[in-house]
């Protein structure tokens, strides 16, 4: 899945708390490499959706599609074809109320809701509009009203309440928005909850140096850490631990890479240490003194 944020943000959330959040991202057409409109799907903090003005149709991960059936999620598809059509023709509006016909610019919005869990009576919303990085326009959940922050968005803001667009937001959030954040937890549970031991080969390769490469893959949840030991004792020196990559069916891989001579190898017992949620104890194998690959 493709992965493509304009926006950052950081959400303190406590454990006992689920969040559903979308992302909306236009800019300048035709100065740019980058989709005039995308809109990205986070639950818990986790990306789930994503959808681009240069292919049209929603990408979305497999625990979350199983929700609904594949008619629901092309109507899914045409609403937010729709959605990009008003997004657009409101950053349009925008770009004009501030005077730019020229340059890079940029209309985010942010939106989503929260909820303790099982709990339906603490749950809370919002949708907030930036644009060039700065504070635009947001929906008051309170009072129900849109608050022009900048006086760019005043127009905006009359022509949204003229058409009930403040109403219709505000219902979405606290209502519809809460019953998808239920069904997409509960449908994802199982699988952010499942364990899966990791599969580990240890190997040496010989170009263009000499070094021994343990390799961990088809693990789930992400966290997992590799060491070293030489005799007993940790290696920090000469190793490099690689980034996790996700794999195809959801799992994870990663490699941690030790660098020493073919004389230290004979001459000292080395092992490969992983640590994972899913193992009882660490896993702690010996690198082969051999060239060939072993399989754990």
């Amino acid at each position: 899945m493709e992965n493509i944020l304009l926006i950052t943000c950081f959400l303190y959330v406590s454990a006992d708390t689920h969040t559903l959040q979308y992302l909306y991202t236009a800019v300048t057409p035709g100065l740019t490499d980058f989709p005039e409109f995308t809109a990205v799907g986070l639950l818990d903090g986790e990306q789930f959706m994503f959808y681009s003005s240069n292919n049209r149709s929603l990408i979305i991960k497999d625990s979350i599609k199983k929700t609904n059936s594949e008619t629901y999620w092309r109507r899914e598809t045409e609403d937010m074809r729709g959605n990009q059509d008003i997004f657009t023709n409101t950053f349009t509006t925008a770009m004009k109320e501030f005077h730019h016909r020229t340059g890079v610019h940029t209309l985010q919005r942010m939106f989503g809701c929260e909820r303790d869990d099982d709990d339906d009576v603490t749950t809370r919303g919002y949708d907030q509009y930036g644009y060039d990085g700065e504070d635009f326009i947001s929906l008051n959940l309170t009072t129900g009203t849109w608050t022009a922050v900048k006086p760019q968005a005043v127009t905006i803001k009359h022509t949204w309440e003229s058409k009930g667009s403040n109403k219709y937001w505000k219902n979405f959030l606290e209502g519809d928005c809460i019953d998808l954040l239920k069904k997409y937890t509960s449908y994802s549970r199982d699988t952010l909850n499942r364990k899966v031991r990791p599969e580990v080969s240890v190997f040496q390769k010989h170009s263009p140096s000499p070094e021994v490469v343990c390799h961990a893959t088809g693990f789930f949840p992400k966290p997992l850490n590799i060491t070293w030991q030489k005799d007993g004792e940790d290696v920090h020196e000469d190793v490099e631990l690689r980034e996790t990559l996700p794999n195809q069916d959801g799992s994870f891989q990663k490699r941690s890479i030790l660098k020493v001579s073919s004389t230290k190898l004979q001459k000292y017992t080395y092992t490969c240490v992983v640590q994972h949620s899913s193992l009882e104890k660490e896993l702690v194998r010996e690198v082969p003194k051999g060239p060939n690959k072993l399989e754990l």
